[in-house]
């Protein structure tokens, strides 16, 4: 499959799925959330509860719904992190699917379709999950929380994306209870555990990669990288290169997908030589940690 020019050799069918797995959210959001005040977690259940302070204090009468605009605007200092921390092409496939999602959330009608709480937390969460996975399947982020985790996974190595989403989730569950009642918490919270347990059944068998490394520099900057900074093992041997019978150094390792953006940050500034051959998608048995 031909890579799209301008996308950092993101293949086609990656965008495809950020466009459909974008569409699916924000139609989740809009018609089975928003109409029954409930909120998501993350930077769009910030931007929710910001909506609902601006139009609560404000006394606004505003039927139309901007939390998509809010989501997008707390968004932009994020992509500056993703661009400096993460990677060139994680920032790239970041911004296109949050702006896309951005869009869709500010024109998809937030009108209701069921009437009934329950199933409208249960399809929302099922289908918002899916909507999700399927975009993290492609090697993009949902950006928020996802960034800014991956940052501080960057520096401390005990740290996680989860880690950084449940405390967040949290904080903005309390304040929904708070300001909104106990039933709308409780809810909110319903709907979140379905839309979790939807994406890691989405994206589980998509995180998984392996990769191997081929340097003609000594290897040991590179293995204490693997080894200290992203906490994995790894395998290595010296061969010879066929060409011109040069010594050469391969590494070998299994990792996440998100791991595997900041080796490839990290070996283009150690070795602007050195080549990587990837795996990802790969089943792994055994003691792997996938480390959301």
């Amino acid at each position: 499959m031909k890579n799209i020019i301008g996308l950092f050799n993101w293949k086609i069918e990656d965008v495809i799925k950020v466009i459909i797995g974008s569409i699916i959210f924000a139609y989740a959001i809009n018609v089975f959330i928003v109409p029954n005040n409930l909120y998501t977690g993350g930077v769009l259940g910030i931007a929710q509860l910001i909506r609902s302070i601006i139009i609560d204090v404000f006394k606004f009468n505003i039927t139309y719904d901007f939390s998509g605009i809010l989501y997008y605007i707390i968004n932009v200092p994020l992509f500056f992190i993703a661009y400096k921390y993460i990677s060139k092409q994680f920032f790239i496939r970041t911004v296109f699917a949050v702006t896309l999602q951005s869009f869709l959330l500010s024109v998809i009608p937030t009108e209701p379709l069921l009437d009934d709480m329950i199933v409208n937390i249960m399809v929302g969460g099922i289908l918002g999950g899916a909507g999700i996975g399927i975009v993290l399947s492609s090697g993009a982020s949902t950006g928020g929380s996802d960034i800014i985790g991956l940052a501080i996974a960057k520096i401390h190595n005990d740290f996680s994306v989860g880690k950084l989403g449940m405390i967040l989730n949290g904080i903005i569950y309390v304040i929904a209870g708070i300001m909104y009642g106990v039933e709308i918490m409780i809810y909110s919270i319903i709907y979140s555990v379905c839309e979790s347990l939807m994406i890691d059944k989405m994206h589980e068998q998509n995180i998984c990669s392996t990769a191997f490394i081929f340097c003609k520099k000594n290897p040991k900057k590179i293995n204490n990288f693997i080894k200290e900074d992203l906490g994995r093992d790894f395998t290595y041997w010296d061969a010879k290169g066929g060409y011109d019978d040069s010594r050469t150094y391969i590494i070998y390792t299994a990792l996440t997908k998100y791991e595997l953006l900041r080796l490839e940050r990290y070996m283009k500034t150690y070795d602007d030589h050195a080549f990587m051959v990837k795996s990802e998608g790969v089943g792994i048995k055994g003691e792997f940690e996938k480390k959301f």
